[in-house]
């Protein structure tokens, strides 16, 4: 784990000498190693103190760790006595002989590592918000185990705590997996499918939302979905065991927060097509263009329209407990190996088992958010009586493995070449009243070859609702709240699970579209190749206080730990006006 980062412990001197006694013969102080005498003192009796040559905390105190290797040592030393040596220091220079102590711990850079920035200010809100991420991102390089990091265009604080890695950032880690890096919401992802119907955009919402679910919690048992995934040997997996009912109950749900699902049309021309198959996306090419290019000449359309689907979630509670699992086991590792590292930046070595099993875990996980979106894309086509000519998506709260190198993105478009050499494709939505962005990646490799995955914010989400509160304190009535939804998505059915919308996920609240757009051409980050116009969306919804934050049922006692719980989260909050809350999916 980069040694050039690591500065040496001291060993602790051994203290060793007969014990101290006072008046009345009471011991006044005494070392580590000073024990009572092993019989009455009285008159000129020499006093010869009982103790152990060394004992365990002597030897983790020098450096040594709990393991196998501390009861052979001990052993050792037990050995020693019997052979009459009574000299700790020669005892200790014997044990360093045997048993090499661990390399000293690693600590914090004094100097962060290199970061480049793909974003630029617009305004005197961009620079306050840009110059909190950076200095997230300075605590997050400081780590020894970073080699670089970027920040994209979409960048914006995901919370308070030291090296929290912001929205849009993005890091490179020597040989090690950082799970707050990719965050609670692993395989936070983007999917898109393409078809053709005739249904209007009312009667594809309507089959949607038999298709999906959103909310907290899961599907009841009775509206479990079926997949293979579900039927793969990975439950041995120590980040996996007991969760399999996490993963059933959950597939075929999107959740809350950010996570949507988009209801657009795609007009494709020649050109587009021919873009993608000179990318090396032939295949694609041909399933979206046949009519292009089976046509020819002067009678081919010049377009061709899509309707398109695309779901934006992440694991679930599958995923939640996965990474919880993998945190507290970073912490307990990074603990043996290094000191002062945040909370939020603790790593599992790959090379451990506990780093090679999560990496495993991992993976499972995008494979099953894989077939999350697979799940809810084949309900929709099922409902509507049409087939999906083309499916593409990406990953963007992830850890991607080259060669040594691991990869984490947190709101972060994977934009490299694919093991074919070709760019790799990419889905960028901006906010539901925008389109969302086809992408090839530009593999630009001073910015990790990333992109945005999103707009980003500039003020939290209790932010930005607070803006429309009234000085009572009550926020807009149900006829105003609609009123203000309607006046940013014109032209777009929008549909709230939960019947109440979210302020806090309308337009309003994120950066402008073409300032995103316009920066990812302006930094060479990725190609837009195609634009997906929004038709309708459905979001969760303003779902009101969570079960646990309601007063109903709740005893004094719970209450006041809500309010201490909301007190400490305010006492954190001087940032922006950034509150101390995930991102809802990144």
């Amino acid at each position: 784990m980069m040694a050039a980062a690591r500065t040496a412990s001291p060993v602790l001197p051994i203290t060793v000498g007969p014990p101290v006694f006072g008046a009345g013969g009471q011991e006044k102080t005494g070392g580590r190693h000073s024990h009572p005498p092993d019989a009455e003192t009285s008159g000129n009796i020499e006093i010869k103190p009982i103790m152990k040559l060394l004992n365990e905390s002597d030897l983790l105190l020098a450096g040594w760790l709990h393991g196998p290797q501390l009861a052979e040592m001990l052993a050792a030393v037990a050995r020693m006595e019997e052979r009459g040596i009574q000299d700790p220091g020669y005892a200790m220079k014997l044990l360093r002989r045997d048993f090499p102590p661990p390399e000293p711990k690693c600590r914090m850079r004094d100097e962060a590592a290199p970061l480049a920035t793909a974003i630029e200010a617009t305004g005197p809100v961009d620079e306050a918000n840009i110059a909190a991420v950076k200095r997230l991102m300075d605590q997050l390089l400081r780590v020894p185990v970073i080699q670089r990091g970027a920040i994209m265009p979409d960048a914006c604080p995901a919370g308070h705590a030291v090296a929290t890695i912001p929205v849009g950032g993005a890091i490179a880690v020597e040989n090690a997996i950082i799970p707050s890096a990719h965050s609670e919401d692993i395989c936070c992802s983007m999917m898109a499918s393409f078809f053709k119907t005739d249904a209007d955009v009312e009667t594809q919402l309507d089959a949607l939302m038999k298709s999906t679910r959103f909310g907290a919690g899961g599907r009841k048992e009775e509206d479990w979905v079926s997949h293979p995934v579900l039927k793969e040997d990975v439950w041995d997996n120590p980040y996996l065991q007991g969760l399999e009912r996490h993963a059933a109950m959950h597939l075929g749900d999107q959740g809350d927060g950010n996570h949507f699902a988009f209801l657009g049309e795609c007009l494709l021309t020649a050109e587009q097509c021919a873009a993608l198959a000179k990318a090396g996306h032939q295949e694609l090419a041909d399933a979206l263009g046949p009519e292009l290019k089976s046509a020819g000449g002067a009678d081919a359309p010049s377009v061709v329209r899509w309707n398109v689907l695309v779901t934006h979630h992440g694991s679930r509670g599958l995923g939640a407990h996965v990474y919880k699992r993998g945190q507290k086991a970073a912490e307990k590792q990074t603990a043996k190996t290094a000191a002062g590292i945040p909370i939020a930046a603790c790593w599992l070595d790959f090379d451990s088992e506990e780093g090679a099993a999560y990496w495993e875990a991992l993976q499972y996980v995008s494979r099953w958010t894989l077939a999350n979106h697979q799940c809810i894309h084949a309900s929709l086509a099922e409902k509507l009586g049409t087939v999906i000519a083309a499916s593409v998506g990406n990953e963007h709260n992830f850890v991607w493995k080259r060669d040594r190198l691991f990869l984490h993105g947190k709101g972060a478009t994977p934009a490299w070449n694919d093991d074919l050499g070709r760019p790799r494709i990419g889905l960028i939505p901006l906010h539901m009243a925008a389109p969302i962005l086809l992408v090839l990646g530009r593999d630009n490799a001073e910015y990790l070859s990333f992109a945005p995955h999103g707009a980003g914010r500039n003020v939290s989400r209790r932010a930005a609702v607070r803006a429309f509160q009234q000085e009572d304190g009550l926020g807009p009535d149900a006829k105003e709240l609609q009123r203000l939804v309607s006046e940013q998505t014109p032209g777009i059915a929008v549909r709230w699970w939960h019947k109440k919308p979210d302020l806090s996920e309308t337009p309003m609240a994120y950066k402008p579209a073409a300032q995103v757009k316009s920066q990812i051409a302006q930094f060479g980050l990725a190609e837009v190749v195609a634009e997906i116009r929004p038709l309708g969306c459905i979001m969760a919804g303003d779902a009101g206080p969570r079960p646990w934050e309601r007063d109903k049922d709740l005893t004094p006692k719970q209450k006041r730990q809500i309010e201490h719980r909301a007190d400490r989260r305010k006492s954190r909050q001087g940032l922006l006006n950034w509150d101390d809350e995930p991102e809802g999916g990144g």
